[in-house]
C-alpha cells in the first residue's frame, strides 16, 4: 500500500518516526478518554450549562 521514500527513511533516522508516536499518543489518549467516560456518573449529563465565557453560546440578536 504504500512505500517509504528514501528522504522519508533519513527523516526518521535524524528525527524519529513522529507519525508512529502521534499515533501511539493519540491511542493513549483515547483509551484514557474512554476509562474516564466510563467512570464519569451519568448525571453531569443533565448539569446547567455555564452562560457566559469564551465557550458559551451566543445570544441571538
Amino acid at each position: 500500500m504504500y512505500q517509504e521514500t528514501p528522504i522519508f527513511s533519513r527523516l526518521v533516522a535524524e528525527r524519529g518516526d513522529v507519525p508512529a508516536e502521534v499515533r501511539g499518543e493519540a491511542e493513549r489518549i483515547h483509551r484514557d478518554l474512554a476509562h474516564v467516560m466510563r467512570q464519569s456518573p451519568t448525571s453531569h449529563l443533565g448539569a446547567p450549562q455555564h452562560t457566559s465565557g469564551p465557550g458559551a453560546p451566543r445570544a441571538m440578536l
